[in-house]
């Protein structure tokens, strides 16, 4: 199994939305990808309440079958998609992929 875990910093204004606004959007889009994606065995969206300096805005848990299932996810077109979203709201990422 791989997990793969993301974190997103949000830009306070993007697409004539707040921060708080935005992250909304990125969680249900990324939410939407459950079973839809071949090997997503599992997929949790937080947004972040502590809202501290050290703070990510978004995190992303999720979990795979393999490295292959990982592989078709990153470029399966409904993931695509968020990826477009996201990628124009958001200022940083950071994320970690570890088998188990």
């Amino acid at each position: 199994m791989v997990k793969h875990i993301v974190f997103w910093k949000l830009e306070e204004h993007a697409q004539g939305r707040s921060a708080a606004d935005n992250a909304v959007l990125v969680k249900e889009r990324l939410e939407s990808l459950r079973g839809e994606i071949p090997g997503l065995l599992h997929l949790e969206v937080g947004i972040d309440i502590s809202r501290t300096d050290a703070s990510a805005d978004i995190a992303l848990y999720s979990e795979f079958e393999d490295m292959a299932a990982l592989d078709v996810y990153q470029v399966h077109p409904a993931h695509q998609a968020v990826v477009g979203f996201v990628g124009e709201v958001r200022t940083s990422r950071l994320v970690v992929d570890y088998e188990v």
